[in-house]
């Protein structure tokens, strides 16, 4: 007999899992759904003492008095964490691990770094709690007790609760599809705080856990699939080439990040193969690199030029007349100003990746690139970490827009923004509202559409909606002839609806490109691609 231990996200507790565990049941399994220690509030019996560490231990008892010698655990957003942590304590305990729509986290991660909420997270990286004010609710049986009372933010990460989100507001931990009205409504009345702790202290493992088959349920309309997966492994960072492990297996669940509440019977089904080993596994295509394709060589051999840095971003600057590479730059007293290109990476990037994007071959070869060839190259690091970020990522680029004009080096009336990958969606705006000195809009294997699932971004973040509806510079799109399924269908819509439009959209093909093939591909072919769409580019600049 199969026996589940099912542990939750946030907020939650046993009793989201209870049609899934029903099905279960009834099946001849058994399932304990779990409710964590201290999910309650500055109400709750347990103090906001209680930490990862607290529910760690809590699992381990659990698994302790469970007498099938073998389980199944189960662990969904942050539940996860305790999860991994628990089987680490006891391994020989754990038939399988089961990753609910969650990444599987690793030595000294906390659950922070990976919560959805861009204004969570930087609370919890700020140190901010919820604060032990009055609360909402009266802490009683079915009570919303969110602890943010009228005192506002709390003593600190390690004194304080995070508040679970408004009702409407669930999307912003993971996407809502599927699941009823009348679950979504117990969601908000039964959801209640986390104690900060959970989040912020960071998971220590000793490795003992490290060979236990785990399989990874991906809901797909959260915008996670096994070919997602396969585009990461094959990607190259270590962490995500892992995933080839012959101890993965991976299942695609066609609902969003709740599916006990929006898919219970689909996901009962599902456990059920997963605790059986069965799945998908992802293998490394013999294409992978050893080094992480972001720290592979840019194609071109450029030469470095002069860089400043300013903030969030970095100015490439063109040589001196007659300058050697790396000589003095151009004084804005000597030459007529130049005109600027700046190159917005793609995501979600880590916030504590290294090197960060400005400094990654890739960015500082387009940069060096435009700068050798008489214009301004900018790069910059924005906050794209999560998909619920795009909004704190346009923030970034307009800043970083508004510092570039100004500066006495810049035609401020002849500027280029060339968009990658994700990064294609922060083009929205600049295509709905055009300023007159945008000369050129460029774009490398872009999205122009958030990716099926991406429920977490915001609607205005959709170029495909808005291109050619307010005039608006010249396009350069450069596309990869063997592109991501999902990402070629974003640009097809975007080239529809400028067609329907009347904007005329120059493109460049790369057809035997693959996304990334600046990195991947450094073919004859590649090289001649990039060198036009960089002409191209500096040609609608005046250069």
């Amino acid at each position: 007999m199969t026996v589940y231990v099912l542990v939750s996200g946030p907020f939650t507790g046993g009793w989201v899992w209870e049609e899934t565990a029903s099905r279960l049941r009834a099946a001849g399994s058994e399932a304990y759904p779990v409710t964590l220690p201290g999910i309650g509030g500055p109400r709750s019996a347990d103090g906001p003492a209680v930490d990862l560490e607290t529910h760690i231990e809590h699992l381990v008892r659990l698994i302790d008095g469970i007498r099938t010698p073998r389980l199944v655990l189960v662990g969904h957003g942050y539940g996860l964490h305790p999860v991994v942590g628990a089987a680490d304590r006891r391994p020989e305990r754990v038939a399988r691990i089961v990753s609910l729509d969650t990444g599987l986290p690793e030595d000294g991660e906390a659950a922070a770094r990976s919560v959805p909420d861009p204004e969570a997270r930087a609370r919890l990286a700020n140190g901010d709690g919820d604060g032990d004010g009055d609360g909402h609710g009266d802490g009683g049986d079915g009570a919303r007790t969110d602890g943010a009372g009228p005192g506002g933010p709390g003593p600190g990460a390690d004194h304080g609760w995070l508040a679970p989100p408004e009702p409407g507001a669930w999307s912003r931990w993971g996407s809502t599809e599927g699941v009823p009205a009348e679950a979504l409504e117990r969601l908000d009345r039964l959801a209640a705080p986390q104690p900060v702790r959970t989040l912020t202290q960071p998971l220590r493992l000793t490795g003992a856990a490290a060979g236990l088959p785990t399989t990874g349920v991906l809901c797909t309309a959260n915008g996670s699939n096994v070919d997602l997966v396969q585009m990461l492994v094959d990607s190259g960072p270590p962490r995500f080439r892992a995933l080839a492990d012959d101890r993965i297996r991976f299942v695609d669940l066609a609902t969003g990040h709740w599916p006990m509440l929006s898919a219970p019977g689909e996901l009962a089904e599902v456990l059920r193969r997963a605790a059986a080993g069965e799945g998908h596994r992802v293998t490394a295509s013999g294409g992978t690199h050893e080094r992480p394709t972001h720290l592979l060589p840019f194609l071109l051999d450029v030469p470095e030029v002069p860089r400043e840095r300013r903030g969030r971003i970095d100015l490439h600057l063109p040589c001196g007349p007659g300058a050697p590479a790396g000589g003095a730059p151009r004084r804005p007293d000597a030459e007529r100003p130049r005109p600027a290109v700046v190159f917005v990476h793609g995501g979600p990037v880590a916030p504590d990746q290294r090197p960060t994007p400005r400094d990654t071959p890739f960015l500082l070869g387009y940069a060096r690139y435009a700068a050798s060839l008489g214009a301004i190259g900018v790069t910059l690091d924005h906050r794209l970490h999560g998909l619920a970020d795009f909004a704190l990522a346009a923030e970034d680029l307009a800043e970083a827009v508004a510092l570039v004009r100004a500066d006495p080096r810049v035609d401020a009336d002849r500027i280029a923004l060339w968009f990658f990958s994700a990064g294609g969606l922060l083009a929205a705006d600049w295509l709905a509202a055009p300023p007159p000195w945008l000369r050129c809009l460029a774009a490398s294997y872009p999205a122009l559409a958030p990716l099926p699932g991406w429920g977490a971004v915001e609607s205005r973040f959709r170029p495909a909606d808005v291109v050619g509806t307010a005039g608006g510079p010249a396009i350069v799109l450069t596309r990869a002839g063997r592109e991501h399924p999902a990402f070629a269908a974003t640009v097809e819509e975007f080239l529809a609806a400028a067609g329907r439009n009347g904007a005329e959209v120059e493109t460049v093909d790369v057809p035997h490109g693959r996304h990334s093939f600046e990195l991947l591909d450094p073919t004859e072919e590649s090289r001649a691609c990039v060198e036009r769409a960089m002409r191209s580019v500096l040609g609608h600049l005046g250069d």
